[in-house]
C-alpha cells in the first residue's frame, strides 16, 4: 500500500457523554465513508473541558481503558468500519490518573496505551490536578501501511515529541487537542501559534500531520476549532474554520512522502552527539 487516508472530527461537546460519543461515531462513520483509515476525535471527547476548574468530584469520570464508555464505543465502531481510531480518555490505573489515548485497531482491539507526557497548568487549563506525566514514553503503532504516531494536545507545541516518534518510525503524526480560549487573557489568541508549531513540525520532519480539535463555547471558554491535515511540506490539505461542526479527510502518498524525505536528508544530517543539552535540566 504506497497511499493512507486519514481524517479528522471537530465539533462541540456536552456533558452528556452518550450524545457525545453518537455525534463522534456519526461523524466517525461519515469520515470512513469518504475512505478514512484512521479518524481523529478531538481530545477528551467524552464530555465538556473539565480541567478548566479544580473540582475533585470529577476524578469519579475516570476509568481504566477496558472499561471507559468512550473506548468502549469506538472499540465496537472500530471494529464494524474496519478502522483505527486514535481514542482520548480520562484513564484511571488504580490510585493514578492520566490523560490517556488508546489506539484502537479495525478488529476493535486496543493496540496500546499512550498516556499524555506534556501536561500544561495554567487559568482554565488545569490539568496537573488532575493527571499524572504519562509514564508509557512515546508510542507509534502499526496503522495501514504506515507507522502511526500520537501526541495528545500540549505535547504537540514540543518538537521533541515530533521527532521522538519519528526516530521511532511512525509516517503520520496525529495530534487530538481541546484548545481555545485563555480565560485570564482575552486578548490572547494562540490559533495561530498553534497551526504554526505543527506546520513547523511536518516541514522539520517532512512529515503529514492531522490535528483535530473542539468548537463551541463551554462556560465562558471558547474552543477555536481550526483543525487542519497538511503534507509534508506543510502546505494544508484540508481545514476547518473557528466555528464549524464537520469531518476533514486527505490521501497521503506514503512512497513520495518517503522519497521527499530522504531527499530533504534532516535525518541524514543530524548530529546528537551535540544534543546532550537536550535531555538536562534547565
Amino acid at each position: 500500500m504506497t497511499e493512507i487516508t486519514v481524517g479528522a472530527l471537530q465539533l462541540a461537546f456536552t456533558a452528556d457523554i452518550d450524545a457525545n460519543i453518537q455525534a463522534v461515531s456519526e461523524m466517525v462513520r461519515e469520515a470512513a465513508g469518504r475512505g478514512a483509515q484512521v479518524v481523529l476525535p478531538p481530545e477528551l471527547f467524552e464530555g465538556e473541558y473539565f480541567c478548566r476548574v479544580e473540582d475533585e468530584g470529577l476524578f469519579a469520570n475516570a476509568k481504566p481503558a477496558n472499561e471507559h464508555k468512550a473506548v468502549l464505543a469506538m472499540q465496537k465502531l472500530a471494529a464494524e468500519l474496519g478502522i483505527h481510531i486514535p481514542t482520548s480518555f480520562f484513564e484511571a490505573d488504580g490510585p493514578h490518573h492520566y490523560n490517556s489515548l488508546a489506539m484502537i485497531g479495525p478488529d476493535g482491539r486496543i493496540e496500546g496505551v499512550y498516556r499524555k507526557s506534556h501536561i500544561p497548568d495554567g487559568p482554565g487549563y488545569e490539568e496537573k490536578f488532575y493527571f499524572r506525566p504519562g509514564n508509557t514514553g512515546f508510542k507509534v503503532w502499526n496503522g495501514p501501511g504506515a507507522k502511526l504516531g500520537v501526541g495528545v494536545c500540549w505535547d504537540q507545541w514540543y518538537p521533541e515529541t515530533a521527532r521522538a516518534m519519528m526516530l521511532m518510525g511512525a509516517e503520520v503524526l496525529f495530534y487530538p487537542t481541546a484548545i481555545g480560549s485563555e480565560p485570564h487573557d482575552t486578548s490572547l489568541d494562540t490559533a495561530r501559534l498553534w497551526r504554526r508549531a505543527m506546520v513547523g513540525h511536518a516541514v522539520s520532519n517532512v512529515v503529514p500531520i492531522v490535528a483535530a480539535n473542539r468548537v463551541g463555547t463551554e462556560h465562558g471558554q471558547t474552543f477555536y476549532g481550526t483543525s487542519f491535515i497538511t503534507d509534508e511540506r506543510g502546505d494544508i490539505l484540508a481545514e476547518l474554520d473557528r466555528e464549524e461542526t464537520g469531518v476533514i479527510t486527505a490521501t497521503l502518498d506514503l512512497e513520495r512522502i518517503k522519497r521527499h524525505r530522504a531527499a530533504f536528508g534532516f535525518f541524514r544530517d543530524r548530529r546528537p552527539e551535540l544534543y546532550g543539552r537536550l535531555v538536562e535540566d534547565i
